[in-house]
């Protein structure tokens, strides 16, 4: 998953938050470096990224863009499936994202002293170009398609991956609407566990 969904499925706590957002910036031990509750968000987060990998619907996501971008194409699937969570007003109306999105940003700012160097840089572009309200729109979209692009060892520009969303909109769209209900009830499920143990 992506940045809104991993925001979405932190369930407005803020250390797993915190920990959720972070967690593709630490690496191994570095873990355990942080609070007992930004270490559950971080497990949290590889909890919903090994589900979302391995799920039947993701499979049959990614087809549509292996031809564009052969093995990243799960990356651009995530990114999809934030772009329809956006959109998704069985969820919230665009103001409540709106506001779903300055309280993410806000919460974040009070973790900026033990982040990682890497996000604590990035974190001021995505408020200043809000990318968690912004994965509603196309343009939003495009632009993220591009930014996966600038840290891929192996690709060159997008434009095939792009049109591939545009092409296969709908088909994509009822991969989201079949897969995001098993998500959200797994994540709910596993942070229940995180927080009833002991780390």
């Amino acid at each position: 998953m992506n940045y809104l969904a991993h925001a979405y499925l932190s369930f407005k706590q803020p250390d797993i938050l915190a920990g959720n957002m972070i967690s593709d910036f630490v690496k191994g031990k570095q873990k355990l470096s942080y609070s007992e509750g930004i270490q559950k968000g971080i497990m949290l987060h590889r909890m919903i990224d090994n589900f979302t990998d391995t799920h039947q619907v993701t499979h049959e996501a990614k087809q549509y863009f292996k031809p564009a971008v052969g093995l990243y194409s799960g990356a651009f699937t995530d990114i999809v499936y934030d772009h329809f969570l956006a959109l998704d007003e069985t969820l919230h109306t665009p103001s409540q994202l709106a506001g779903f999105a300055e309280d993410t940003y806000n919460m974040l700012d009070g973790f900026t002293s033990v982040m990682p160097e890497k996000f604590t840089r990035m974190l001021p572009y995505m408020r200043m170009q809000n990318w968690l309200y912004n994965y509603r729109t196309i343009t939003g979209i495009e632009n993220s398609f591009g930014g996966l692009v600038r840290r891929a060892v192996y690709l060159n520009n997008s434009v095939a991956a792009f049109e591939a969303f545009k092409q296969h909109y709908k088909e994509l769209k009822q991969c989201y609407e079949k897969f995001f209900p098993d998500v959200k009830k797994y994540a709910e499920e596993q942070l229940q566990l995180l927080l009833t143990a002991d780390t």
